[in-house]
């Protein structure tokens, strides 16, 4: 990866925890995972990055391509995944869930976003494949 893209991205990562903290600070926790994707999405807008919500992705399994295979709450900029949560309990499987995603859609960074926290802080969790 080139200087100039990998210092794109870490633009845009630092962006989507920007996001997150502003959505947080102005709704708060316990709403449904839907509003926090809208917020979300209308934030990405309003910041002029590009991004597709809910990107199916398809998984090749011996040599089939499974359409239904995956599917990306929102994909930023062809480069970040973003798995938005609205969850009391943080699940490791999440964890794994991203890992997947990031090799099966060959991306290399991830962000974990649980709105369901005192503190925005301890929701966000960056993964790096």
């Amino acid at each position: 990866m080139l200087e100039e893209e990998r210092n794109h991205i870490e633009f845009l990562g630092k962006q989507v925890v920007d996001i997150a903290y502003h959505i947080h600070k102005a709704l708060g926790p316990g709403l449904l995972e839907k509003v926090y994707e809208s917020c979300f999405c209308y934030e990405l807008t309003k910041r002029q990055i590009s991004f597709i919500k809910q990107k199916r992705v398809p998984v090749v399994y011996d040599g089939i391509e499974f359409e239904d295979g995956l599917r990306l709450d929102i994909l930023v900029a062809d480069a970040i995944i973003i798995e938005l949560k609205a969850q009391e309990n943080y699940h490791p499987v999440w964890e794994a869930q991203l890992l997947s995603y990031l090799r099966l859609s060959n991306k290399h960074l991830g962000y974990i976003i649980n709105f369901t926290v005192p503190l925005i802080k301890d929701g966000i969790k960056r993964m790096v494949l």
